[in-house]
């Protein structure tokens, strides 16, 4: 009995032990996940950023909305909508379900439905410079060389869809102009075997979503992805920010709604406009305090402006001219 007595003890006490460790290693992963996440996340940005929790809200499910549909995901977009609640016009939709029915068409290797949509969009698609037409008529041309000599004829009659972009793509025409020599061989042991390379359908997609969300207005990226990105950058140098705030106890250092305390750079990607700093109150401009052109050239803010008015004139703070500030003229990038 003793001996039974004496092993239990011995057992119990390996077993606290065992614990003991077990328990100093889990007591570290708890310290560590609360040194590098913080729980506050939602204090970094003051409600004073948002007119009301409701609009905070709808801005927020718009976006995931519209999130949805640039993605295809149309059936979770509108069990959202009617869960939510959230009535989304007709008119923003419309240019979300015509941009996926060509995708999908293409990722099917259907080129008639964008074809058709470049052809009805051709003038707006020459205003910018955009090559997609031409793209989608090469592309189909290809898979007719794909076909073999018993294609040959109706490739050739096909590349007459070449010749109002002749001027602009003489060289790829020539190109595949040249490869027809080599139908016969094969095209795929020729020289002009990149002509096959399937990279180009992912290519066309990427260029059709490019174009068409120019014309309709939209950007390629959502704003929830874009939004999404951005915050991942600009998180940790806010939450420092506001632990700096919170330790020296400022006040009305971030009372703005558009505009952070600090610069964050985002990269290049991110770049979408120019944005105009007032060289004298080093200030970004904005609908509220725009740039304002003078008579001799140089551009100021609308503040700096109404600070220089001296007498009802102005003198440039750049060259000695005077001036009317009256004179002035609004710019827009």
């Amino acid at each position: 009995m003793s001996q039974c007595c004496q092993k239990i003890k011995d057992t119990v006490q390996k077993l606290a032990s065992d614990h003991k460790d077990i328990h100093s290693s889990v007591s570290r992963v708890g310290k560590a996940i609360d040194r590098n996440f913080d729980s506050e996340i939602c204090g970094v940005v003051s409600d004073a950023v948002w007119d009301s929790r409701e609009k905070q809200q709808q801005i927020l499910q718009m976006a995931i909305v519209e999130h949805l549909y640039q993605q295809g995901m149309l059936s979770v977009a509108e069990e959202l909508c009617q869960e939510s609640t959230l009535n989304v016009d007709l008119d923003f939709k419309q240019p979300f379900l015509e941009l996926n029915r060509i995708l999908e068409a293409l990722h099917e290797q259907d080129l008639g439905p964008a074809l058709e949509w470049a052809v009805s969009h051709r003038q707006r698609l020459l205003e910018l410079n955009s090559s997609l037409e031409f793209k989608l008529h090469r592309l189909h041309f290809i898979r007719l060389l794909a076909g073999g000599p018993e294609k040959q004829l109706e490739a050739l009659s096909y590349a007459r869809h070449f010749q109002p972009f002749a001027r602009l793509h003489q060289r790829e025409i020539q190109v595949m102009m040249g490869s027809l020599v080599y139908l016969r061989l094969g095209l795929e042991k020729s020289p002009y075997c990149h002509l096959l390379d399937s990279s180009h359908w992912a290519e066309i997609c990427e260029t059709f979503t490019r174009d068409a969300c120019s014309l309709l207005g939209l950007s390629v990226e959502s704003p929830l992805s874009v939004s999404f990105a951005s915050g991942c950058v600009a998180l940790p140098v806010l939450m420092n920010i506001k632990a700096v705030i919170e330790q020296r106890q400022c006040t009305g250092v971030w009372s703005h709604k558009d505009e952070l305390p600090i610069e964050i750079e985002l990269g290049m990607k991110c770049w979408y406009h120019s944005v105009f700093a007032c060289p004298i109150l080093r200030q970004q401009t904005s609908d509220s305090n725009p740039p304002i052109k003078l008579i001799c050239g140089h551009v100021i803010s609308r503040d700096a402006l109404n600070k220089l008015i001296n007498g009802g004139k102005l003198k440039c703070p750049y060259c000695p001219m005077e001036q009317n500030p009256a004179d002035g003229k609004r710019i827009i990038f």
